[in-house]
């Protein structure tokens, strides 16, 4: 008994990160990361599209090294909402939220997640959907969260893409991507945001389009 304990401890210390993979990169600064302008679309900057988090502005804070929040609208009067959230030290007690628990959080209605690939000019994007709903509000999100190199749709993907970089010493920072509209039309609602994610996309540099879609293009 005595020697199996020994064995599991000696493989955990094996597997324990020490470096912070963003410490091996240039920083991501979002407020500049991000365009305010391109293709279609400009920042409102007489809206407010607040990160829709249950936890206190403390709590975000050590878990996100920067968040930025975001308004856009089309010469049709369109308007997505842009929210991102990046850390750069994903152990487990600090690890990404994801969106359901967010919005549940607030007192959304949240319905059920499905897996899509989104399809962008910087590949497909491995992405979740769903739709939240507050009394008249109806919400369609498209989300993903990019660990390290990989866009990922789901908790376990993320434990997976972690335990990855864990063999390899690293600790990976994380990304997480959300992008959403008002609007009963939830099927209108995903194709604009389609429409919005590939012109961000297009609209970076190769290294940042890699950073944000997590994809191998």
């Amino acid at each position: 008994m005595a020697a199996m304990m020994l064995v599991g401890a000696l493989c955990t210390k094996a597997v324990t990160p020490t470096m912070r993979l963003a410490d091996t990169r240039p920083r991501v600064i979002l407020s500049t990361a991000i365009p305010a302008k391109f293709g279609d679309w400009q920042e409102d900057t007489t809206q407010v599209a607040a990160v829709i988090n249950p936890t206190t502005l403390a709590e975000l804070n050590k878990i996100y090294a920067e968040t930025l929040s975001r308004t856009y609208v089309n010469q049709q009067g369109e308007r997505i909402m842009l929210s991102i959230a990046y850390g750069t030290n994903q152990r487990d007690d600090l690890s990404v939220h994801f969106p359901e628990g967010c919005y549940g959080g607030q007192g959304f209605a949240v319905g059920e997640t499905t897996q899509i690939a989104l399809p962008t000019k910087a590949g497909a994007i491995s992405a979740s959907r769903m739709v939240a709903t507050l009394n008249s509000r109806i919400e369609p999100i498209t989300y993903w969260v990019v660990v390290g190199d990989k866009a990922v749709p789901t908790l376990w993907a993320v434990k997976k893409a972690k335990l990855a970089y864990a063999v390899r010493g690293l600790i990976p920072d994380a990304t997480l991507m959300r992008v959403s509209s008002i609007g009963g039309d939830t099927e209108e609602g995903y194709r604009l945001q389609q429409a919005f994610v590939d012109q961000l996309l297009q609209a970076m540099p190769a290294n940042l389009r890699q950073h944000f879609a997590g994809t191998s293009l």
